[in-house]
């Protein structure tokens, strides 16, 4: 088997302090700063713009009507921010977890997000399906820690990181926006974590592994085609965008988990050109 291709990463952006949920939204780079209770965008110059302030913001995802949805870490709340860039509304769905975490919308509207769990021995997690009206219902659980979310480019299929698990697993979407049967992606191997994820055209799937510094794209059944080394800070996500959709922009976080916790952390943002352009998912 051949080695991956190896891409050396270029810096973009730094000064923020917990970087996360980038996507390509716009013609710029959407992302959150929780600690920092920001979503930014930047464009491919570097002009960096806040554009709207959500507590411990995380995920970000866009319904059809430009309703912007944020999820959030450390909280279990969901907000919706309307095209002025004001929170029209706020969820809570500490019913069903502790915390949320990443989300993703379908081009129909569904929007899937993380729900963290705890157990007397571990934590975990499931997917939930959150409608307009913000009531949630749970569409998968059991899984090992829940994180990164897209879509394939059949629209058919939902791929999400296990980070405790080590895997990318995906499941069908039905036509009332459950899910069907888990199936297993790509096992990364017990020493790789995967966080936040990004999907492109040919249905690979570009990964963060947060813990051993590198930034993988993958195939299905488990092939690394690519790998970005990341010298310092934790892998966090990955982005394609740009205007041929074929920069990769990597979200990375120099922190720990205490340090996470208390909002301690020092972010930046690098990129690298690919040969493969995004999907659009997430």
């Amino acid at each position: 088997m051949a080695a991956p291709k190896a891409l050396e990463p270029l810096p973009f952006i730094d000064g923020i302090v917990y970087g996360e949920g980038p996507r390509w939204h716009g013609g710029r780079l959407w992302f959150t700063d929780g600690p920092a209770g920001k979503v930014y965008s930047v464009g491919e110059s570097g002009d960096l713009a806040v554009e709207v302030e959500v507590e411990r913001a995380s995920g970000l995802g866009w319904l059809p009507d430009g309703t912007l949805v944020v999820s959030s870490l450390f909280a279990p709340k969901i907000y919706h921010v309307d095209v002025r860039a004001n929170v029209a509304a706020t969820f809570d769905v500490s019913d069903l977890a502790w915390s949320t975490n990443d989300l993703v919308v379908t081009p129909d509207g569904h929007v899937y997000v993380d729900l963290y769990q705890e157990s007397a021995t571990a934590m975990g997690g499931a997917i939930g399906l959150v409608d307009r009206s913000g009531s949630v219902r749970v569409v998968a659980d059991g899984l090992e820690v829940p994180n990164g979310l897209g879509v394939l480019p059949d629209g058919q299929t939902l791929v999400v990181n296990e980070v405790s698990g080590s895997r990318i697993s995906a499941f069908r979407f039905e036509p009332d926006g459950s899910l069907g049967a888990r199936s297993v992606f790509a096992d990364l191997g017990t020493q790789r974590h995967p966080d936040g994820l990004c999907v492109d055209a040919e249905g690979a799937v570009w990964v963060g592994c947060y813990d051993t510094g590198e930034f993988l794209r993958v195939v299905e059944g488990g092939t690394v085609t690519h790998r970005v080394d990341i010298h310092r800070g934790w892998a966090i996500a990955p982005a394609l965008g740009g205007a041929d959709g074929c920069t990769l922009y990597m979200v990375i976080d120099d922190t720990t988990i205490e340090g996470l916790v208390k909002g301690e952390s020092t972010g930046w943002i690098m990129r690298a050109r690919v040969d493969v352009p995004g999907a659009g998912s997430p």
